[in-house]
């Protein structure tokens, strides 16, 4: 038994190796051990299940469409996207960039023999979506119209009565509903059930755990999302009075503001805690914590001075599910060489046909030059971004592409948003490769884009590199051989966007309002080391 054990750690850390070289970022360390985050990436107030040997997690999209990720796991470390609860929320608005809309903090539930995700959007309202297979087509349902609701979870209990927790915008207090048993209607205006601003300011992210003991619990983060710390709250009643207790908070690790997750069970028994940690202009990035029942109470992470409050670990066992799996990662990059787009991409907007077809050339994405004339071309209002999520500390993108221009000043190119962007650009007597800096401007608007370096070309076809330094810094490089790569302009560096991470991807755009056949083929987006 020791010699097939040791056997199978041999092989893991052979595969450990050859991903790695591959992948950017891989937390399966290939010798029973993991290290965090187990994503490195902006995959936002997470939540998790597990039906049977599955573990099923989904997160905040916000403008981002498809929207709600959901992933897929057999142990909890090793995750891959397999579908989104939806193409394109059921809303006339969300045709156009919403940024700091759209979906917040959804929560996953299986019950009967049904997955249901329910979510809020803070000026549309609440929404379930339901399936029997999160890997099909998800039903949406748009329950309640409604503004300032943030953040809910459902809960049947064990007379079969349906309740909705929940809060509001700004983080406000714990407000219980009950609702039909099909979860699609709300039966009252809702009761608050638990709020004190000074012990748990700034409540939110709300998670019904499974009734044990005699007890109802539910958690929620509080203090906020760069510094506050994970909160449960238990009671005899479902509608209280609660008691309250932190279980997870900083302490001396380097993890800041480790909250806003699900707590989950394996088959063997064990229990863990997935949340995020705030990285700034790499997002909410995802960490995966041991947890364990203390006196009546959860603990995650570990318990160091035994108070009952855990800090989070840098590296641990992996969970014991009962078997070893294959080593995973989320998908990056991508040949398009299939005909459906891949699941790590998603737009600004609610995806159009009339943005890409994956048929114009084989084994390439063609964009379309679709105008955007509003503040001179800037990404804020440009729904046809193609873009997927900063997906390690470090890391470089490469495409190629081919520009076939249409009007003057039509451009295709690879992007860091928010931030700056290179692209080879169609000018009145011949091409340019051009880098312009894009900055913020507040919450939801961008400067108009400033070129920032620039030299002509005959070009029509070219190879751009961008190089995402740890410190979010992006050095970008062009070829016009696919060979030799040369740097153009200086350094700029990345921010976060509105409730979201930088992102990176691919674009061809019209900074006009005149109409254009303008469009650009690329090859492929290679991600790397």
């Amino acid at each position: 038994m020791k010699t097939m054990t040791k056997l199978v750690f041999t092989l893991l850390g052979l595969l450990y190796t050859t991903l790695s070289s591959a992948q950017v970022w891989v937390p399966d360390q290939g010798d029973g051990t993991f290290k965090n985050p187990i994503i490195y990436a902006d995959y936002s107030d997470p939540d998790v299940i597990r039906v049977g040997t599955d573990y099923y997690m989904v997160a905040s999209s916000f403008t981002c469409q498809p929207g709600i990720p959901v992933l897929h796991s057999k142990d909890l470390v090793n995750w891959t996207l397999i579908n989104h609860v939806y193409q394109a929320l059921p809303l006339e608005r969300y045709k156009e960039p919403q940024h700091g809309q759209g979906a917040w903090a959804p929560s996953i539930r299986f019950h009967n023999g049904t997955y249901y995700v329910y979510f809020c959007t803070p000026e549309d309202g609440l929404f379930m979506a339901s399936t029997k297979d999160p890997r099909k087509k998800w039903e949406v349902t748009f329950v309640k119209p409604v503004k300032g609701w943030e953040d809910p979870c459902p809960f049947w209990d064990e007379d079969g009565q349906a309740y909705l927790l929940r809060g509001k915008v700004g983080a406000g207090p714990a407000i219980l509903h009950k609702m039909s048993t099909d979860g699609k209607t709300l039966l009252d205006e809702g009761t608050t059930i638990y709020e004190d601003k000074a012990k748990q300011p700034s409540l939110e992210g709300f998670k019904f755990l499974d009734k044990r003991e005699g007890y109802y619990y539910f958690s929620a983060p509080a203090g906020g999302v760069p510094t506050g710390w994970q909160a449960v709250f238990r009671a005899k009643t479902i509608y209280g009075p609660y008691e309250e207790r932190i279980v997870l908070r900083q302490g001396k690790t380097p993890i800041n503001g480790p909250h806003q997750g699900g707590l989950v069970s394996t088959q063997t028994g064990e229990w863990w805690f997935i949340h995020f940690q705030d990285k700034g202009s790499y997002g909410r990035i995802v960490h995966l914590q041991p947890a364990s029942w203390k006196d009546g109470w959860p603990v995650m992470g570990v318990d160091v001075d035994g108070d009952g409050t855990g800090e989070p670990v840098l590296t641990y066992k992996k969970p014991n599910v009962g078997k070893t799996y294959p080593i995973a990662v989320p998908q990056t990059s991508d040949e398009f060489s299939s005909t459906t787009l891949g699941l790590q991409w998603q737009w600004q907007a609610a995806p159009n046909k009339a943005w890409y077809t994956l048929t114009g050339k084989k084994g390439a994405i063609r964009l379309t030059a679709v105008s955007v004339p509003t503040d001179s071309g800037s990404f804020a209002v440009a729904g046809n971004l193609l873009l997927q999520k900063f997906m390690a500390p470090t890391f470089s993108a490469t495409t190629k592409l081919e520009l076939h221009a249409d009007e003057a000043g039509e451009r295709a190119g690879l992007a860091v948003v928010n931030g700056s962007f290179i692209c080879l650009e169609k000018g009145k007597a011949n091409n340019r490769i051009v880098i312009y800096q894009q900055r913020r401007k507040g919450w939801d608007k961008l400067y108009p884009p400033v070129e920032a370096a620039s030299l002509k070309t005959d070009a029509q076809v070219v190879w751009f590199r961008v190089r995402v330094n740890e410190n979010g810094t992006c050095v970008y490089t062009y070829s016009l051989d696919g060979d030799r790569y040369q740097e153009l302009g200086s350094n700029y560096k990345a921010e976060r966007g509105t409730w979201i991470g930088s992102k990176v991807g691919i674009f061809c755009i019209n900074p006009t309002s005149r109409a254009s056949k303008g469009f650009a083929d690329f090859d492929y987006f290679r991600v790397d080391k």
